[in-house]
């Protein structure tokens, strides 16, 4: 049964309990179009035809490290297929996270209790926050322009823990184009 937060149902998580999703670390995400609607072009000879809004929704990935240089990001590898994004984003070593890194450390000497009650709302410098600014950058595009596009709610992710994850993930991407008729988001 789904959780209430002030008397209202709410859908519980999808990320991991207890993770700092703004520490350094590589994370896969697939982002979906609402309804794995098919806006950003068609899979045509196992090669990604992108449309007008997918060649935005790839511009606008291409483009989030600089938005963001104080979180240290890198792209991995990423393919824009006709209803969703995979790609790996790395957050790197930053002063955001780093200090976070120096809070914890400081409690645990001074033997404060380090757990945190859960904060609703936007968080600042992590991964939900970079998902938040494309989908936003992207959608506004759109609307600018009168695409029909929209978004499903939310993203997936994985944290992608040891290189040999990296590199399956890497290949799993590279190949998605030509697995494309199998492919379980192809509906």
């Amino acid at each position: 049964m789904a959780e209430k937060y002030q008397n209202k149902y709410r859908i519980p998580s999808a990320r991991l309990p207890g993770w700092d999703y703004g520490q350094n670390a590589a994370y896969f995400v697939t982002i979906c179009t609402k309804n794995r609607e098919c806006f950003f072009g068609e899979i045509v000879d196992t090669q990604m035809q992108l449309s007008a809004i997918g060649k935005i929704a790839e511009t606008e990935w291409l483009k989030t490290p600089g938005i963001r240089p104080d979180m240290k990001l890198e792209l991995g590898e990423f393919v824009v297929m006709p209803n969703h994004l995979h790609g790996i984003i790395i957050i790197g070593e930053n002063e955001f996270n780093t200090q976070r890194d120096d809070d914890e450390r400081r409690d645990a000497m001074h033997c404060v209790s380090t757990e945190t009650t859960n904060t609703f709302g936007p968080q600042p410098k992590n991964l939900a926050s970079i998902i938040r600014g494309y989908k936003s950058a992207v959608k506004k595009y759109a609307s600018m322009n009168s695409i029909n596009f929209a978004w499903q709610p939310r993203f997936h992710d994985h944290i992608i823990r040891d290189n040999q994850s990296y590199q399956n993930i890497s290949n799993y991407i590279i190949n998605n184009p030509v697995n494309w008729k199998t492919d379980e988001w192809n509906r």
